[in-house]
C-alpha cells in the first residue's frame, strides 16, 4: 500500500490513523497504545493501519518525526533572538502539547541517554550552524552550539507539559501567559547574552 499513490480515501484513511494515533501516542506512550483504539477510532481496521505503517512503531515514528518536522516549520530558529524563539517554542507547546509529549515518550521508551535521535534524523544542523553564526557576529554568548541550543529549549519547557513543577493550558488567563512570556524572554535574553 505505502509504494502506490493513495487515492483520495486512502488519503484521508491514512490521515485519521496519523489523527486518532497522535492522541493515543501521545497519552499512552508507545508501549501502552493499542492499535485495537487507533484502528476503532480512526474507521478502519489492523490491516490498513499495517498497510500504510507497517508496525505500530512505524507508526509512532511517522507520527513523531512529523512533529518534529512541523516544529522546524513553526517554529524556525531565529538565532539572533533566542529569547523570542523560545517564547514561540513556549506557544506551540501551548497549541500542540501532544507534540511535547510524544518527545518525552520517545525519550522514555527508546532513548534514556544521548540525543534523542539517531544522528541521520536530526533535524538541527540548521538551527546549530545559526547559533554558530550568531555567535561569530558576536550576538549571543560563545560556547557550543548544541548546548547554547538545549538550554534555551529547556528554558522554553518550563510550563509544558512535562514540566515537573507546572504545566500550563491555553485555557489560562492571558495575562498570565504575558508574565510566563515575558519572565522566559527577559531570562533567555540574560543566558545568552554576550559577557
Amino acid at each position: 500500500m505505502a509504494d502506490k499513490p493513495l487515492t483520495a480515501r486512502g488519503a484521508a484513511t491514512r490521515q485519521r490513523i496519523l489523527d486518532v494515533a497522535t492522541q493515543e501516542f501521545a497519552e499512552h506512550g508507545i508501549a501502552g497504545a493499542r492499535v485495537e483504539r487507533i484502528v476503532s477510532a480512526a474507521r478502519t481496521n489492523k490491516a490498513q493501519l499495517y498497510g500504510y505503517f507497517g508496525s505500530k512503531e512505524g507508526l509512532f515514528d511517522a507520527i513523531f518525526f512529523g512533529s518534529l518536522e512541523r516544529i522546524m516549520t513553526v517554529v524556525p530558529i531565529d538565532a539572533t533572538d533566542l529569547a523570542d524563539w523560545a517564547v514561540r517554542l513556549y506557544d506551540e507547546y501551548l497549541r500542540r502539547p501532544d507534540l511535547i509529549r510524544l518527545a518525552t515518550w520517545a525519550r522514555l521508551e527508546r532513548r534514556p541517554a544521548g540525543h534523542l535521535v539517531d544522528d541521520a534524523d536530526r533535524l538541527d544542523d540548521a538551527k546549530l550552524r545559526a547559533i554558530a553564526e550568531a555567535q561569530a557576529a558576536g550576538l549571543i554568548r560563545s560556547g557550543d552550539p548544541f548546548d547554547l541550543m538545549a538550554m534555551v529549549i529547556a528554558m522554553s519547557m518550563a510550563w509544558s507539559p512535562v514540566s515537573n513543577v507546572y504545566a500550563a493550558t491555553e485555557q489560562e488567563p492571558e495575562h498570565v501567559h504575558e508574565q510566563r512570556r515575558a519572565l522566559l524572554r527577559e531570562s533567555v535574553r540574560r543566558v545568552v547574552t554576550p559577557d
